[in-house]
Protein backbone atom coordinates (compact mmCIF):
# COMPACT_ATOMS: atom_id res chain seq x y z
CA UNK A 1 0.00 0.00 0.00
CA UNK A 2 1.13 3.53 -0.90
CA UNK A 3 0.33 6.01 2.28
CA UNK A 4 -0.31 9.37 0.65
CA UNK A 5 -0.09 12.35 3.81
CA UNK A 6 -2.73 14.87 4.41
CA UNK A 7 -1.42 18.00 2.63
CA UNK A 8 -2.79 17.50 -0.08
CA UNK A 9 -0.04 17.61 -2.65
CA UNK A 10 2.07 15.67 -4.70
CA UNK A 11 4.78 17.21 -5.12
CA UNK A 12 7.35 15.76 -8.06
CA UNK A 13 11.11 17.30 -7.65
CA UNK A 14 14.60 16.37 -8.39
CA UNK A 15 17.14 15.56 -5.13
CA UNK A 16 20.56 14.25 -6.07
CA UNK A 17 22.10 12.87 -3.06
CA UNK A 18 25.70 14.09 -4.02
CA UNK A 19 28.28 16.62 -2.30
CA UNK A 20 27.01 19.54 -4.30
CA UNK A 21 23.47 19.30 -3.28
CA UNK A 22 23.44 17.40 -0.20
CA UNK A 23 25.17 18.21 3.18
CA UNK A 24 25.05 17.38 6.89
CA UNK A 25 26.93 18.58 9.74
CA UNK A 26 26.89 16.99 12.97
CA UNK A 27 26.07 18.65 16.21
CA UNK A 28 28.36 17.54 18.91
CA UNK A 29 26.68 16.81 22.32
CA UNK A 30 28.72 18.62 24.37
CA UNK A 31 31.73 21.27 23.59
CA UNK A 32 34.87 20.14 23.95
CA UNK A 33 37.42 21.34 26.62
CA UNK A 34 40.24 22.39 24.46
CA UNK A 35 42.60 20.48 26.92
CA UNK A 36 43.22 16.48 27.61
CA UNK A 37 44.60 13.12 26.15
CA UNK A 38 42.04 13.25 23.00
CA UNK A 39 42.88 14.98 20.07
CA UNK A 40 39.55 16.24 18.39
CA UNK A 41 39.05 16.93 14.54
CA UNK A 42 36.45 18.72 13.31
CA UNK A 43 36.60 16.69 9.96
CA UNK A 44 34.61 17.20 6.17
CA UNK A 45 34.38 14.50 4.36
CA UNK A 46 32.96 13.73 0.84
CA UNK A 47 32.08 10.16 -1.51
CA UNK A 48 33.47 8.25 1.66
CA UNK A 49 31.36 6.59 4.27
CA UNK A 50 32.43 7.39 8.02
CA UNK A 51 34.63 3.69 8.03
CA UNK A 52 36.33 4.52 5.00
CA UNK A 53 37.38 8.29 6.42
CA UNK A 54 38.50 6.35 9.36
CA UNK A 55 40.39 3.33 8.03
CA UNK A 56 42.48 6.42 5.83
CA UNK A 57 43.06 8.69 9.16
CA UNK A 58 44.11 5.68 10.79
CA UNK A 59 45.99 4.38 8.73
CA UNK A 60 48.09 7.32 7.61
CA UNK A 61 48.83 7.77 11.92
CA UNK A 62 49.68 4.29 12.04
CA UNK A 63 46.90 3.28 14.80
CA UNK A 64 43.94 0.80 15.02
CA UNK A 65 40.74 1.42 13.90
CA UNK A 66 39.15 1.22 17.13
CA UNK A 67 41.22 3.86 19.06
CA UNK A 68 39.54 6.87 16.90
CA UNK A 69 36.18 7.87 18.42
CA UNK A 70 33.20 9.15 16.41
CA UNK A 71 29.33 9.64 17.82
CA UNK A 72 27.53 8.71 14.41
CA UNK A 73 27.84 7.17 10.88
CA UNK A 74 27.48 10.27 8.20
CA UNK A 75 26.30 9.42 4.92
CA UNK A 76 28.59 8.77 1.54
CA UNK A 77 27.06 10.41 -1.17
CA UNK A 78 27.34 13.86 0.61
CA UNK A 79 29.46 16.75 1.89
CA UNK A 80 29.29 15.72 5.96
CA UNK A 81 31.05 17.26 8.85
CA UNK A 82 31.50 15.56 12.35
CA UNK A 83 33.86 15.14 14.74
CA UNK A 84 36.40 12.42 15.71
CA UNK A 85 38.75 11.89 18.56
CA UNK A 86 42.26 10.44 18.60
CA UNK A 87 45.06 9.97 20.83
CA UNK A 88 46.42 13.60 21.52
CA UNK A 89 50.25 12.09 20.95
CA UNK A 90 49.90 12.12 16.90
CA UNK A 91 48.89 15.94 16.95
CA UNK A 92 52.11 16.82 15.63
CA UNK A 93 51.79 13.82 12.75
CA UNK A 94 48.03 14.96 11.96
CA UNK A 95 49.42 18.80 11.27
CA UNK A 96 50.73 17.24 7.90
CA UNK A 97 47.59 15.13 6.73
CA UNK A 98 46.22 15.78 3.19
CA UNK A 99 43.68 14.01 1.52
CA UNK A 100 41.42 14.61 -1.75
CA UNK A 101 38.40 13.53 -0.24
CA UNK A 102 39.05 14.48 3.33
CA UNK A 103 39.79 17.86 5.10
CA UNK A 104 40.27 18.44 9.03
CA UNK A 105 38.90 21.83 9.53
CA UNK A 106 39.53 22.47 12.84
CA UNK A 107 41.85 20.75 15.88
CA UNK A 108 41.21 21.16 19.64
CA UNK A 109 41.40 18.43 22.31
CA UNK A 110 39.09 17.15 24.96
CA UNK A 111 39.33 14.54 27.90
CA UNK A 112 36.95 11.75 26.85
CA UNK A 113 36.86 9.82 23.82
CA UNK A 114 34.23 10.15 21.55
CA UNK A 115 31.40 7.51 22.10
CA UNK A 116 28.88 6.31 19.80
CA UNK A 117 25.82 8.50 20.32
CA UNK A 118 27.57 11.80 21.62
CA UNK A 119 25.74 14.22 19.48
CA UNK A 120 22.72 16.26 19.64
CA UNK A 121 21.67 15.72 16.18
CA UNK A 122 22.34 17.05 12.53
CA UNK A 123 22.19 20.01 10.65
CA UNK A 124 20.74 19.41 6.93
CA UNK A 125 21.15 21.45 3.61
CA UNK A 126 19.44 19.72 1.08
CA UNK A 127 19.15 21.61 -3.08
CA UNK A 128 16.10 20.52 -5.19
CA UNK A 129 15.97 21.07 -8.56
CA UNK A 130 13.62 21.34 -10.99
CA UNK A 131 10.91 23.11 -8.62
CA UNK A 132 8.54 25.16 -11.04
CA UNK A 133 5.87 27.67 -10.13
CA UNK A 134 3.25 25.45 -8.33
CA UNK A 135 5.77 23.25 -6.92
CA UNK A 136 7.24 26.12 -4.94
CA UNK A 137 4.41 26.83 -3.35
CA UNK A 138 3.43 22.60 -2.35
CA UNK A 139 6.76 22.89 -1.08
CA UNK A 140 5.96 26.10 1.45
CA UNK A 141 2.77 24.80 2.42
CA UNK A 142 4.98 21.57 3.39
CA UNK A 143 7.65 22.65 5.25
CA UNK A 144 4.45 24.77 6.98
CA UNK A 145 2.91 21.61 8.27
CA UNK A 146 6.30 19.84 8.86
CA UNK A 147 6.78 22.83 11.56
CA UNK A 148 3.50 22.25 12.75
CA UNK A 149 3.26 18.40 12.90
CA UNK A 150 6.77 16.89 12.31
CA UNK A 151 7.29 13.81 10.46
CA UNK A 152 7.22 10.37 11.43
CA UNK A 153 11.12 8.56 12.02
CA UNK A 154 11.14 5.69 9.91
CA UNK A 155 14.90 4.16 9.94
CA UNK A 156 16.29 5.37 6.51
CA UNK A 157 17.68 3.41 3.41
CA UNK A 158 21.07 3.22 4.68
CA UNK A 159 20.20 0.55 6.83
CA UNK A 160 18.96 -1.67 4.34
CA UNK A 161 22.19 -1.86 2.21
CA UNK A 162 22.41 -0.77 -1.91
CA UNK A 163 19.74 -3.21 -3.09
CA UNK A 164 17.66 -2.73 0.13
CA UNK A 165 17.65 -6.33 1.24
CA UNK A 166 19.82 -6.65 4.57
CA UNK A 167 16.68 -6.99 6.70
CA UNK A 168 16.23 -10.83 4.63
CA UNK A 169 19.60 -11.99 5.66
CA UNK A 170 18.87 -10.76 9.27
CA UNK A 171 15.87 -12.77 9.28
CA UNK A 172 17.78 -16.09 7.81
CA UNK A 173 20.22 -15.57 10.99
CA UNK A 174 17.70 -15.56 13.38
CA UNK A 175 15.97 -18.61 11.43
CA UNK A 176 19.24 -20.23 11.27
CA UNK A 177 19.63 -20.85 7.57
CA UNK A 178 22.34 -18.23 7.26
CA UNK A 179 25.45 -18.40 9.31
CA UNK A 180 27.90 -14.93 9.51
CA UNK A 181 30.55 -15.38 11.99
CA UNK A 182 32.23 -12.20 11.73
CA UNK A 183 30.23 -10.75 14.99
CA UNK A 184 29.70 -7.13 13.60
CA UNK A 185 28.62 -8.63 10.51
CA UNK A 186 26.31 -10.48 12.09
CA UNK A 187 24.43 -7.63 14.29
CA UNK A 188 24.66 -5.19 11.52
CA UNK A 189 22.16 -7.54 9.94
CA UNK A 190 19.83 -8.66 12.99
CA UNK A 191 20.08 -4.91 13.57
CA UNK A 192 18.68 -4.16 9.78
CA UNK A 193 16.09 -6.69 10.17
CA UNK A 194 15.09 -4.83 13.44
CA UNK A 195 15.05 -1.75 11.83
CA UNK A 196 12.49 -3.15 8.81
CA UNK A 197 10.04 -4.62 11.59
CA UNK A 198 10.21 -0.88 13.25
CA UNK A 199 9.14 0.40 9.98
CA UNK A 200 6.64 -2.25 8.94
CA UNK A 201 5.01 -1.35 12.54
CA UNK A 202 5.23 2.30 11.88
CA UNK A 203 4.19 1.74 8.23
CA UNK A 204 0.41 0.07 9.80
CA UNK A 205 0.48 2.92 12.60
CA UNK A 206 0.00 5.53 9.33
CA UNK A 207 -2.28 3.69 7.54
CA UNK A 208 -4.17 3.87 10.75
CA UNK A 209 -3.66 7.72 11.24
CA UNK A 210 -5.06 8.10 7.77
CA UNK A 211 -7.82 6.04 8.00
CA UNK A 212 -9.09 8.33 11.03
CA UNK A 213 -8.41 11.56 8.50
CA UNK A 214 -11.16 10.09 5.95
CA UNK A 215 -13.39 7.39 7.90
CA UNK A 216 -14.92 7.32 11.41
CA UNK A 217 -13.60 5.15 14.25
CA UNK A 218 -16.27 2.39 13.79
CA UNK A 219 -15.02 2.20 10.10
CA UNK A 220 -11.36 1.96 11.09
CA UNK A 221 -11.80 -0.43 13.69
CA UNK A 222 -13.60 -3.09 11.49
CA UNK A 223 -10.73 -2.14 8.36
CA UNK A 224 -7.94 -2.56 10.80
CA UNK A 225 -9.83 -5.39 12.44
CA UNK A 226 -9.42 -4.31 15.80
CA UNK A 227 -11.79 -4.59 18.78
CA UNK A 228 -15.42 -2.43 18.63
CA UNK A 229 -14.55 0.64 20.88
CA UNK A 230 -10.85 0.40 20.87
CA UNK A 231 -10.37 3.66 18.90
CA UNK A 232 -12.95 5.79 20.78
CA UNK A 233 -12.06 9.46 21.22
CA UNK A 234 -8.76 8.68 19.00
CA UNK A 235 -10.34 10.90 15.50
CA UNK A 236 -10.31 13.92 18.14
CA UNK A 237 -6.96 14.23 19.23
CA UNK A 238 -5.61 17.52 17.57
CA UNK A 239 -2.61 16.16 16.53
CA UNK A 240 -2.22 14.03 13.01
CA UNK A 241 -0.25 10.89 14.93
CA UNK A 242 -3.33 9.66 17.32
CA UNK A 243 -2.41 8.42 20.48
CA UNK A 244 -3.78 4.50 21.25
CA UNK A 245 -4.44 3.08 25.38
CA UNK A 246 -1.59 1.09 25.99
CA UNK A 247 1.40 3.50 23.94
CA UNK A 248 4.20 4.02 25.71
CA UNK A 249 5.14 7.70 25.73
CA UNK A 250 8.68 9.09 26.40
CA UNK A 251 9.65 13.16 27.25
CA UNK A 252 10.85 15.00 24.20
CA UNK A 253 13.73 14.74 22.94
CA UNK A 254 14.84 12.66 25.80
CA UNK A 255 13.74 11.34 28.51
CA UNK A 256 11.51 8.99 30.74
CA UNK A 257 9.41 6.44 29.35
CA UNK A 258 5.73 5.53 30.40
CA UNK A 259 2.44 4.47 29.43
CA UNK A 260 -0.68 6.26 28.09
CA UNK A 261 -3.63 6.39 30.53
CA UNK A 262 -5.54 9.71 30.03
CA UNK A 263 -5.14 9.88 26.71
CA UNK A 264 -6.96 12.98 25.43
CA UNK A 265 -4.18 14.73 28.13
CA UNK A 266 -1.22 13.08 26.57
CA UNK A 267 -2.50 14.07 23.22
CA UNK A 268 -2.34 17.80 24.36
CA UNK A 269 1.40 17.48 25.79
CA UNK A 270 2.51 15.98 22.38
CA UNK A 271 0.62 18.65 20.22
CA UNK A 272 2.75 20.92 22.71
CA UNK A 273 5.77 18.76 21.88
CA UNK A 274 6.55 18.08 25.36
CA UNK A 275 6.32 14.26 24.70
CA UNK A 276 6.34 11.77 21.40
CA UNK A 277 5.10 8.25 20.99
CA UNK A 278 7.82 5.64 20.59
CA UNK A 279 7.58 2.11 18.79
CA UNK A 280 9.47 -0.86 19.53
CA UNK A 281 12.92 -1.96 18.08
CA UNK A 282 12.44 -5.68 18.89
CA UNK A 283 14.78 -7.22 20.95
CA UNK A 284 15.55 -8.72 25.08
CA UNK A 285 14.95 -6.58 27.60
CA UNK A 286 12.95 -3.76 26.30
CA UNK A 287 9.08 -2.80 27.58
CA UNK A 288 6.34 -3.70 25.17
CA UNK A 289 3.09 -1.67 25.00
CA UNK A 290 0.00 -2.94 25.93
CA UNK A 291 -4.11 -2.88 25.24
CA UNK A 292 -4.61 -1.80 21.55
CA UNK A 293 -1.21 -0.30 20.62
CA UNK A 294 0.48 -3.93 21.21
CA UNK A 295 -2.33 -5.70 19.25
CA UNK A 296 -0.55 -3.97 16.39
CA UNK A 297 2.79 -3.63 17.67
CA UNK A 298 2.89 -7.69 18.47
CA UNK A 299 2.31 -8.22 14.98
CA UNK A 300 5.99 -6.91 14.31
CA UNK A 301 7.63 -8.18 17.42
CA UNK A 302 10.26 -11.32 17.18
CA UNK A 303 12.53 -13.01 19.63
CA UNK A 304 15.98 -12.37 19.57
CA UNK A 305 19.33 -12.24 21.27
CA UNK A 306 19.85 -8.32 20.29
CA UNK A 307 18.83 -5.81 22.79
CA UNK A 308 16.00 -3.94 21.79
CA UNK A 309 15.06 -0.40 22.25
CA UNK A 310 12.19 1.98 22.51
CA UNK A 311 12.55 4.51 18.85
CA UNK A 312 10.31 7.91 18.90
CA UNK A 313 7.78 7.05 16.24
CA UNK A 314 7.07 10.86 15.64
CA UNK A 315 10.05 13.26 15.42
CA UNK A 316 10.01 17.26 15.49
CA UNK A 317 12.17 19.26 12.67
CA UNK A 318 13.43 22.42 14.10
CA UNK A 319 15.11 25.45 12.35
CA UNK A 320 13.44 24.45 9.25
CA UNK A 321 14.06 27.26 6.76
CA UNK A 322 13.48 26.93 2.93
CA UNK A 323 14.49 29.69 -0.12
CA UNK A 324 13.44 29.35 -3.58
CA UNK A 325 15.94 30.38 -6.47
CA UNK A 326 13.60 31.23 -9.46
CA UNK A 327 16.02 31.45 -12.07
CA UNK A 328 17.65 27.89 -11.44
CA UNK A 329 14.55 26.35 -10.29
CA UNK A 330 16.18 25.05 -7.05
CA UNK A 331 14.52 24.79 -3.59
CA UNK A 332 17.04 25.44 -1.25
CA UNK A 333 16.10 24.12 2.34
CA UNK A 334 17.63 23.42 5.68
CA UNK A 335 16.45 21.88 8.74
CA UNK A 336 17.90 20.21 11.90
CA UNK A 337 16.68 16.64 12.96
CA UNK A 338 17.37 14.47 16.63
CA UNK A 339 20.08 11.75 16.42
CA UNK A 340 19.65 8.75 14.61
CA UNK A 341 17.06 10.67 12.46
CA UNK A 342 16.68 10.57 8.36
CA UNK A 343 16.41 13.50 5.90
CA UNK A 344 14.24 11.34 3.46
CA UNK A 345 11.32 11.06 5.75
CA UNK A 346 11.46 14.97 5.53
CA UNK A 347 11.85 14.67 1.81
CA UNK A 348 8.99 11.67 1.37
CA UNK A 349 6.65 14.40 3.63
CA UNK A 350 7.33 16.61 0.94
CA UNK A 351 6.74 14.75 -1.96
CA UNK A 352 3.28 13.96 -0.12
CA UNK A 353 4.36 9.99 0.18
CA UNK A 354 5.47 7.56 2.92
CA UNK A 355 8.46 4.93 2.71
CA UNK A 356 7.45 1.27 1.14
CA UNK A 357 8.63 -1.77 2.70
Amino acid sequence: MKLIYPLNIQNEFVFNSSPRDFTVEEIPLYEFTGEGEHLILKVRKKELTTWEMIDIISGYVGIKRKEIGYAGLKDKHAMTIQSISLPAKFEEKIAAFEHPQIKILEVTKHNNKIRVGHLKGNRFQIRLKKVLGLQKDKLDSGLKWIKANGVPNYFGNQRFGTDGTNWIDGKKILEGTLKIRDKKTHEFLIGSYQSYLFNQWLSKRMELNLMLEKFSEEETETFMSLPQGSLKGSKKQPQFYKLLQGDLMMHYPYGRLFEVEDIQEEAERFMSKDIAPTGLVPGSKTKRASGVARMIESQFDEEMKLYGARRYAWIQVSEIKGKYVEEKAHYELSFTLPKGSYATNVLDVLRGSALEY
